[in-house]
């Protein structure tokens, strides 16, 4: 896998309420940006359309789904999804064995098969959070890396981790396991409900290939200006 670097690096949350707010923000970050994330805000506003609306960007599309549910139930879905073009799919890694094989099988089906990666431990949860609210003893780096692994050895092409767990996960799954972190804010941004974070240069230092970058972008006053500094910093 050729690595990104700079501007590609970067993936935009369009975490907004419709699709013409999507669309507005896509327009403004092309060029400036690698890719768009549709999540479950904006797609459950618009519905799979979305994805054609964001078509006039030329900007790949990471479909932020984190599917979750029995094997067949998340194969039927990532048959359907791998239909709209994307370039990126997620599943949870806590669905199983069974339900990454079978997500796996269902995406490497596909005409156009997406990157598949799992979800591992979301950045929003902390030890304590996992330990008393969840029921896993295991802290949050060796959770993450348990899952990466698993999620490796069931075919998938990578995960979402926090950057903290880059390193780790890096260092357990080898060069081409892809590395996508949230959780990633530059030094002078308000962590908001981020848990375990990093800057961007961090991030990628640990070892992460794509940066989720929302709101330090999508709430500036010019998010092109503000992607393209963050871009500017990992150059």
């Amino acid at each position: 896998m050729n690595k990104p670097h700079g501007a590609q690096r970067l993936i935009v949350p369009l975490d907004v309420p419709d699709a013409a707010s999507a669309v507005r923000l896509a327009t403004q970050v092309s060029g400036q940006v690698g890719a768009l994330k549709v999540g479950l805000e904006l797609f459950n506003a618009s519905g799979p359309a979305i994805f054609g609306e964001l078509a006039a960007s030329e900007l790949p599309i990471f479909y932020d789904a984190k599917l979750h549910d029995i094997p067949n139930t998340v194969a039927g879905a990532v048959r359907a999804a791998t239909q709209h073009g994307l370039w990126m799919l997620n599943v949870h890694c806590s669905g199983g064995a069974a339900m990454l094989r079978a997500a796996a099988e269902a995406a490497r089906a596909a005409a156009q098969p997406p990157l598949l990666i799992g979800v591992t431990v979301l950045t929003s949860l902390d030890a304590a959070a996992l330990r008393d609210e969840l029921g896993v003893a295991a802290e949050p780096l060796a959770q993450v890396v348990h899952l990466a692994r698993l999620a490796q050895a069931c075919g998938l092409d990578g995960v979402v981790c926090s950057p903290r767990e880059a390193a780790a996960v890096r260092a357990a799954c080898g060069p081409e396991f892809v590395l996508v972190t949230p959780g990633v804010r530059p030094a002078s941004a308000d962590l908001q409900d981020q848990k375990r974070v990093a800057t961007p240069a961090a991030a990628v230092a640990a070892g992460a290939d794509y940066l989720v970058i929302g709101r330090p972008i999508t709430a500036a006053p010019d998010p092109a200006a503000a992607a393209a500094a963050i871009a500017a910093e990992l150059d």
